[in-house]
């Protein structure tokens, strides 16, 4: 979820790739579905440590609470307790630039006549100030710039004129563009559903002894509170479950596979499973197709924790190299709101990551990281090992170069930010302080996370995944208002696809068409 207010363009000051949110789903009548949903939260904390929210139906109406802050900040006990219910979601969020606070954290409440409903949601809407717009021209309040506010109020809009919310959510997914994966409730039912390409991911779980069905962003989420995984949501499904069992329609047709691909590089934790894949496997095999791609003559292989390590692993076992230790992470550092000196703001990386100096000092040394942003944490990483001793330092990631902004739901969304738009590599190289450094190429991470190819939804040629951020080409056609000024002199993106017929009407003419 992006929750980017309308015309930002205020850049991002971190130097790392941040998906924007985890989303939760969960109807089970028989269980405590508020610590359910706590606990599925903490499994999905890792996509966004700003703030955290649960909301929860109990049978007549809908009731949240959400907090700034880490899961274990955002809830007391006595929070839990007071949300007894049968169907409940909840979200986690990383905020960019300019949206911030209490009012942009999520599930977002509101109202459909005299029916709450609470909704969580991964991605971003890339037409959403246009839909505010027409919103607001019908007569139709907002308290917040966020687009998951116009998510809920477009559902909410389109539910009145065609008296039902399934068909409310239809037409609003006919309308909205980008990318997106959402779980939404009212007192007595969970929906969850998705973008018709599938950029951003959500899957469906069932509880043991038929006792309820979950949604999550992620499968780790699943396990936590015992859930069996049963498939993806489809793109373009909508999902109910209710008293009534549980149902499918597919509101649009597939468009062309787009999986974002950095899930598999980054975003999503190690245990997690994607088609059948562990992303503990992928990124190992990033790893061994790295060290083909780019060997280097080194006494010791070590990774950038976390996401770094399993890419490591295999970048060293492929050579026959020793792989260890050599940067210490401090897991009790999140996201903070109390600011930093200028002379605290110098140390940068030293806060989170320290060198292992018994590990590093007199030994040529191979880092493994996922990615590099603006490189100003790689270059700190370099200092602190040469600082502790380290004769060479050799930079490997596992991912093709970061060059193009994204607007599915990362937090670069403007060029500027990104080192590879404006040097080669030989100058980041230069600018970082490495003795070398190497990217895995587009086709070897192609090679290492599961074929999407074959899928029906696939044209061919196309790998079934979005690229966007590494190819400049879109799956999901960028509006010029929402790109205008975000793209460096000299860059030419291409759109794959156009914008729905529906997304260029009016709320009106969609609300009378056929759902």
């Amino acid at each position: 979820m992006s929750d980017r207010p309308v015309n930002e363009n205020a850049a991002n000051d971190s130097d790392s790739l941040h998906d924007e949110c985890g989303v939760f789903g969960i109807w089970a009548p028989e269980r405590d579905v508020a610590r359910m949903t706590y606990f599925a939260l903490h499994a999905l904390q890792h996509r966004g440590q700003e703030s955290a929210g649960i909301a929860v139906g109990d049978g007549a109406t809908v009731m949240a609470t959400k907090d700034l802050g880490l899961v274990t900040q955002a809830f007391t006990d006595s929070d839990l307790s007071a949300l007894p219910g049968k169907v409940a979601i909840g979200h986690v969020r990383y905020g960019t630039a300019g949206s911030k606070g209490w009012e942009s954290a999520q599930p977002h409440l509101s109202a459909i006549n005299d029916v709450l409903i609470a909704l969580a949601h991964n991605g971003t809407l890339v037409n959403f100030d246009q839909l505010r717009v027409e919103l607001i021209n019908n007569g139709v309040p907002f308290r917040t710039h966020t687009d998951s506010e116009v998510a809920a109020r477009l559902i909410g809009f389109f539910t009145e004129k065609k008296h039902q919310l399934r068909a409310g959510i239809a037409h609003a997914m006919a309308m909205m563009e980008g990318g997106y994966a959402m779980a939404l409730i009212r007192e007595n039912a969970l929906y969850a559903f998705r973008d018709p390409h599938g950029i951003r991911p959500l899957c469906l779980g069932k509880l043991a002894d038929d006792q309820g069905w979950v949604v999550a962003s992620e499968t780790c989420a699943l396990d936590i509170v015992g859930a069996e995984y049963v498939r993806d949501v489809r793109p373009g499904e909508i999902i109910r479950v209710s008293d009534d069992g549980i149902s499918s329609t597919q509101a649009l047709d597939p468009e062309a596979r787009a999986e974002c691909i950095f899930e598999h590089v980054y975003f999503a934790r190690p245990d997690s499973r994607f088609h059948g894949k562990s992303v503990y496997s992928m990124r190992y095999a990033m790893g061994q197709r790295l060290a083909q791609e780019a060997p280097a003559d080194v006494d010791l292989v070590i990774g950038v924790p976390d996401s770094g390590m399993p890419p490591a692993e295999g970048f060293a076992h492929e050579l026959g190299l020793p792989f260890g230790e050599g940067l210490i992470k401090n897991r009790y550092v999140a996201r903070t709101f109390i600011q930093p000196t200028q002379e605290l703001r110098e140390m940068g990386v030293r806060l989170k990551l320290n060198a292992l100096i018994d590990n590093v000092a007199g030994k040529r040394l191979v880092v493994v990281d996922d990615s590099i942003v603006r490189g100003t944490t790689s270059k700190q990483i370099v200092r602190m090992l040469k600082d502790a001793g380290a004769t060479e330092v050799h930079m490997r990631i596992n991912s093709p170069e970061v060059t193009w902004p994204c607007f599915y739901g990362i937090d670069t969304d403007t060029q500027d930010q990104l080192i590879s738009a404006s040097k080669t590599v030989e100058e980041i190289c230069e600018y970082i302080g490495a003795d070398s450094l190497a990217f895995l190429s587009p086709e070897g991470l192609r090679a290492c996370v599961p074929n999407l190819s074959h899928c029906d939804d696939c044209p061919s040629g196309r790998s079934g995944y979005c690229e966007a951020c590494f190819t400049g080409e879109y799956p999901v056609e960028i509006p010029p208002s929402f790109s205008a000024g975000k793209f460096l002199d000299g860059y030419k993106p291409r759109n794959l696809a156009r914008a729905s017929a529906a997304s260029h009407m009016s709320v009106g003419d969609v609300a009378n068409a056929e759902a």
